[in-house]
């Protein structure tokens, strides 16, 4: 007898032994079909092996662990390999602008860093530093220029800079920017002049007298609807020979030279109004290792 769809065959085949329930029907070679109470498992069912984790897995984990656990152990390590920074440097290594975890600088002079450390790093931060406050905007005012120049100057090299300084400047130098006659910025317009330190590096070592060079890139022009001057970049290299003189670096002996320039990317300009804004609200940094 068959049940409908549910393919349950029952009694006997068609050769009258009774065989054929739970197994193969001679006659009609159909297979029977067992249907158990929801819940219960078939005893004689082969059994499914248990899910393991992959091996590629397990190798993905170990090497997170591994990973984990190195860095961890940089980061413990990093203050002593760090310290080592002077060393390098002076032997040219190519960890010349690491930071040293080192306070480089105690105070404020004028406005420009002082209070530096009598060490690399700290003629290294120094040459930094004087390079951002040569390069600014108030160089194209005398009085703070001079005022820069005492700062930053060794008293011995003051008088030569302040005559070099003051004829640079001069009124052909403001016009060529786009300048009035004395320096001052024209109305409607936003003068951009700003140095930026890439890197340091000591050349000459010597305790009381190291050569340093201060790669940079620059900023300089008139921000402003119409400006014939737009703001541009430059890249360049300024050495400096300090001096330490009462308990602080000075410059002893300045110089600069243009380069290494790198390849210009292809990111378009940006107008003048949004360099002005950039410029106006964008403070410079106290440079230090």
């Amino acid at each position: 007898m068959s049940l409908g769809d549910d393919g349950y065959r029952s009694g006997q085949g068609s050769g009258g032994d009774g065989g054929g329930y739970g197994g193969y029907d001679a006659d009609d070679h159909h297979l029977t079909r067992t249907r158990l109470p929801e819940g219960e498992v078939d005893p004689y069912a082969p059994q499914r092996r248990p899910v393991r984790p992959s091996r590629n897995l397990i190798t993905i984990v170990a090497v997170v662990v591994l990973l984990v656990a190195a860095i961890a152990f940089a980061n413990r390590g990093g203050d002593k390999s760090s310290h080592g920074d002077d060393e390098n440097s002076a032997k040219g290594g190519s960890s010349a602008t690491a930071p040293s975890g080192v306070k480089p600088v105690e105070g404020k002079n004028g406005g420009i860093a002082s209070g530096f450390g009598h060490s690399e790093q700290g003629a290294q931060s120094a040459a930094a530093n004087f390079a951002v406050a040569l390069g600014s905007t108030d160089m194209f005012d005398a009085d703070k220029r001079h005022d820069i120049v005492k700062t930053i100057m060794a008293p011995t090299s003051v008088d030569k800079y302040q005559k070099t300084l003051d004829s640079a400047y001069s009124t052909a130098f403001f016009k060529n920017l786009g300048l009035n006659d004395d320096g001052t910025t024209p109305k409607g317009y936003t003068f951009v002049s700003r140095t930026v330190p890439v890197g340091t590096k000591v050349t000459k070592a010597d305790d009381d007298r190291p050569t340093v060079e201060v790669w940079c890139t620059g900023l300089v022009g008139l921000a402003g609807q119409g400006s014939t001057k737009p703001v541009a970049n430059s890249w360049f290299t300024i050495t400096m020979q300090l001096s330490w003189t009462d308990g602080d670096w000075k410059v002893a002996e300045h110089s600069q030279t243009s380069g290494p320039a790198p390849v210009n990317g292809d990111q378009p300009a940006s107008g003048a109004d949004a360099i002005a804004n950039a410029v106006n609200g964008y403070g410079g940094f106290t440079y230090a290792r």
